[in-house]
């Protein structure tokens, strides 16, 4: 079967300036993908010319009148946008018409749409926000990174359980090494719900390694990460801070004086290279597991390459089928309690 996805063309802070661009270049590298491009038909269609993109089997028109605001209430986005450009590429999802759907707008609203439309896997009792983290290594998966900032210590089972999937899948990686997030690594540290979802996952079916400190994240000797919505957050708004601060001041730095100036002249493969390793776009696509369907979030202000990103993403869950595993890996441990 042939991939398809539908985009959110009129999401994020730059609309179709940046995501056609971005099906453009996604196309020009994965040439037998379909893309629904979901948007005003004929704002679409009078800026696709401009991109290169030509409608036929690769490329179809999805028309959707309305947009969710950046700034939009959830609630208010999910009751009377309809028609909007995220709610109708989401239903494509439902349909079938795609397999994937990704948007760079709004994220509670998008999280709240595919919740609505698309319902959680059985077992799920909240979907959760999974992206990938540089280290020292390659990468870590870190979720919930937003969606649910209370949870317990079950919420924090199911997450583990859906972040080891999907990188066994997503990574080709048989045995994850399973962390959860915690004020240190001592099994007598930690808050009551932390202490509680260790118990589950030491005797759960996934390479749970047991508790992880925030700089684990980028040591490279963990693969998943698990923590609450709200700490995920803070860390993934962290770590973009961080990354933009040293960029910031290396940029500073070599710029005081003649000599300095010069020695960013001799340096400047190896910041390059710098760069390409700390910049969030390479990770740009965060995933919304537990949910009968793939929804991917790029970032608001991602630029084109960025945004390509969360396409690539969304290709891979497809090709790996991301849901399937997870439920199966879930309906193993329903069966497994019933029978116990």
């Amino acid at each position: 079967m042939k991939a398809k996805i539908a985009i959110d063309v009129m999401g994020g802070d730059h609309g179709p300036v940046v995501t056609l661009a971005a099906a453009a270049q996604f196309l020009r590298v994965h040439p037998s993908v379909t893309l629904l491009l979901v948007g005003d038909e004929t704002l679409v269609r009078s800026q696709m010319s401009a991109h290169g993109l030509v409608e036929g089997e690769h490329i179809q028109v999805v028309h959707a009148p309305e947009v969710v605001e950046m700034a939009e209430s959830p609630a208010v986005a999910l009751r009377t946008k309809k028609k909007s450009s995220m709610r109708v590429a989401v239903d494509c999802v439902r349909d079938g018409s795609a397999q994937a759907a990704v948007s760079a707008g709004n994220t509670g609203a998008l999280m709240a749409t595919a919740k609505f439309v698309l319902k959680t896997l059985p077992g799920i009792e909240r979907p959760a926000i999974c992206t990938a983290l540089p280290s020292r290594k390659g990468h870590t998966h870190v979720l919930d990174l937003g969606a649910n900032v209370e949870c317990n210590a079950d919420h924090l089972f199911q997450f583990a359980v859906m972040g080891s999937v999907l990188v066994e899948a997503y990574d080709d990686n048989p045995a994850p090494r399973v962390g959860l997030l915690n004020v240190g690594a001592e099994s007598i540290k930690g808050n009551d719900t932390v202490k509680a979802a260790s118990a589950l996952l030491e005797n759960g079916p996934i390479n749970y390694i047991g508790f992880v400190e925030g700089d684990d994240i980028y040591k490279g000797d963990v693969d998943v990460v698990v923590c609450d919505g709200f700490v995920g957050n803070v860390a993934l708004k962290t770590s973009e801070g961080l990354a933009k601060m040293i960029t910031q001041f290396l940029r500073e730095e070599f710029g005081r004086g003649l000599l300095s100036k010069l020695a960013a002249v001799l340096a400047l493969p190896v910041l390059k290279r710098l760069k390409n390793r700390l910049d969030p776009g390479r990770y740009n696509g965060a995933s919304f597991l537990g949910l009968q369907g793939i929804v991917i979030k790029s970032h608001g202000g991602a630029d084109v390459s960025a945004f390509a990103s969360a396409l690539g993403v969304a290709l891979r869950e497809i090709e790996k089928d991301v849901p399937r595993r997870i439920d199966q890996r879930l309906g193993q441990l329903l069966n497994e309690k019933e029978t116990a």
